[in-house]
C-alpha cells in the first residue's frame, strides 16, 4: 500500500495553493448562486467501481506488451485497487470477473477488508472457453443451439451469483459474445429466443435485492450480427425479464457519433438504466481512458444523470472498464476515476431552471450556452479538496510516483510473458 507519510508530504507542498484556488472558485460560484461546499459533498460521496481486470496490462488482437509488476492473481489485483482508492478516495469498490477472480469467499472478504474495499457487480465469462469446461462457447453460450452448452452457461452465471452473495455484491453483469460472422449462419429470431430463455433462468436465480445488468455491444467477436447488439435489444431484454433486470451502458459499445446521452435519457425515462462502464472511444470499442477523447460527451451524459437525480429511487451503478496498453494501469484508472467525478461536478453547476426556461422558449443558443458554462468551469479545486479532506492525495499520480509502488511490486511479482494476443 501507500505509506501515509508519502501522502502527507506531497499534500503539504500543494495544500496552500489548493486552498487559495478553492476559495477563489467558491467566491465565483457564489456569485452564480452555487454553494461550493454542497457540490464538494456530492462529489466526495460519488463512488466509481474499478474493474479487477483493469489493473493488468491490456493488449490488441495482435500482441500484448506486459508491464512491470503485473498482478499475479485477484489478491494482487485487490492490492492495486486499494492503492487507487487510497490516493483518490473515489473508488470504494471492485468489480470481479469470474472465473478469472474465483477464490473462496472468506479469502476475498478478508483481503477486501485489509485494503479497505467492497465488492461491486459480479461479471460472468461465457465469451471464452476455460480448461475444465465440457462444452465450447465458440458458437455461442446463452444462445447456443446446443441445450447442454446453454445449461453450462446458465450454471456459470448462477455460480457467479452465489459467490457474489457471499462477498456482498448486489448485481450480476452479463455480456455475451454470441452472434454470427456470416449471413445465414444463424436464425436471428430463434437465436434471440434461446438467449431470452437462458437469461430468464439466470434471472430466476437472483436474490430479491439483486439487479441483473445486461450489456450490449455492437460487434466483436461476432462481426456480422450480435445477439445483444444495441440499446433497443438491451431494453427488450430488461423488459422481458422483469423489474430486477436493467440495462448497462458501456460508453464504447456504440457506433461512432451515436447520441449516447439520449440513450441514457431514454433508459432513465422508462426505469431501465442500471449502470455504466466508463471508458472512451475513437473508432469503436476502444476501451480508452475515460474522458481522453471526448470529455464533453462524458459531461453530456452526466447532464442527463444529474437531471434524473430528482428521483430518489434513481441509483445506477458506475464502473470503469478500460484496457491500458501503453500506460501504468493504476495511473490511468486514477485519472479516469477523477474524470468521472469532474464530469459529475461540472454537471452539478448547470443552472437547471435557466436551462429549462430556454428549452421551453426554444432558445437553442442560450440553452447550449448554459450547458457549456458548466462544462467550461474548472472544478479541479473541488475534486482536489474532496480528496484532501478524505485523507487522499491532492495529486494522485504525483503521489503514486513518489511512493515507488510500481517498482516495489515489480520486485515482488514475477515478470509476465507477452506471448499471445487478445484484449483482457
Amino acid at each position: 500500500m501507500i505509506e501515509p507519510d508519502i501522502i502527507e508530504q506531497t499534500n503539504d507542498k500543494a495544500a496552500a495553493s489548493l486552498r487559495a484556488d478553492y476559495d477563489a472558485l467558491g467566491e465565483y460560484l457564489d456569485r452564480r448562486g452555487i454553494d461550493i461546499a454542497t457540490v464538494k459533498h456530492k462529489v466526495a460521496s460519488y463512488g466509481i467501481a474499478v474493474p479487477s481486470w483493469g489493473v493488468g496490462t491490456g493488449g490488441t488482437r495482435f500482441a500484448r506488451f506486459p508491464g512491470a509488476g503485473e498482478p499475479r492473481d485477484v489478491f494482487d489485483k485487490l492490492d492495486d485497487c486499494g492503492v487507487i482508492h487510497r490516493l483518490t478516495a473515489a473508488t470504494p469498490s471492485v468489480s470481479l470477473h469470474i472465473p478469472w477472480d474465483a477464490q473462496p469467499a472468506a479469502d476475498l472478504n478478508s483481503k477486501a477488508e485489509e485494503v479497505g474495499l467492497a465488492f461491486d457487480a459480479m461479471n460472468s465469462n461465457t465469451f471464452q472457453d476455460q480448461p475444465d469446461q465440457a462444452h465450447s462457447y465458440k458458437f455461442g453460450s446463452l444462445s447456443h443451439t446446443d441445450a447442454a452448452t446453454r445449461r453450462q452457461a446458465v450454471d456459470h452465471n448462477i455460480a457467479c451469483i452465489e459467490l457474489g452473495r457471499q462477498i456482498g455484491s448486489k448485481a450480476l453483469t452479463i455480456w455475451v459474445g454470441d452472434g454470427s460472422n456470416f449471413p445465414g449462419q444463424t436464425n436471428f429470431t430463434r437465436q434471440f429466443g434461446r438467449y431470452l430463455d437462458a437469461a430468464a433462468q439466470v434471472y430466476d436465480a437472483l436474490p430479491d435485492d439483486w439487479t441483473l445488468l445486461s450489456e450490449h455491444k455492437m460487434y466483436e467477436p461476432a462481426f456480422y450480427s450480435t445477439v445483444v447488439q444495441d440499446w433497443g435489444t438491451n431494453l427488450l431484454i430488461a423488459q422481458q425479464l422483469g423489474d430486477k433486470a436493467k440495462c448497462l451502458v458501456d460508453l464504447g459499445h456504440h457506433a461512432p457519433n451515436v447520441n449516447i446521452e439520449m440513450i441514457v435519457a431514454r433508459l432513465t425515462q422508462f426505469g431501465k438504466l442500471g449502470g455504466f462502464h466508463f471508458n472512451d472511444s475513437k473508432y469503436g470499442d476502444d476501451d480508452l481512458d475515460t474522458g481522453s477523447i471526448d470529455p464533453y460527451r462524458l459531461f453530456l451524459v452526466f447532464n442527463e444523470l444529474v437531471e434524473a437525480e430528482a428521483d430518489p429511487d434513481f441509483d445506477p451503478m458506475h464502473m470503469l472498464d478500460q484496457s491500458h496498453n501503453v500506460t501504468d494501469p493504476i495511473e490511468s484508472l486514477m485519472i479516469s476515476a477523477t474524470e468521472v467525478q469532474r464530469a459529475y461536478a461540472q454537471a452539478l453547476l448547470v443552472d437547471r431552471a435557466a436551462l429549462a426556461g430556454f428549452q421551453d422558449d426554444n432558445d437553442a443558443l442560450m440553452a447550449t450556452t448554459t450547458l457549456k458554462r458548466g462544462f467550461r468551469t474548472d472544478v479541479e479545486p473541488i475534486l482536489a479538496m474532496a480528496r484532501l479532506e478524505a485523507g487522499a492525495a491532492i495529486d494522485p499520480v504525483a503521489t503514486y510516483r513518489a511512493s515507488g509502488y510500481r517498482a516495489r511490486v515489480a520486485n515482488e511479482r514475477p515478470a509476465v510473458s507477452g506471448a499471445g494476443g487478445g484484449i483482457v
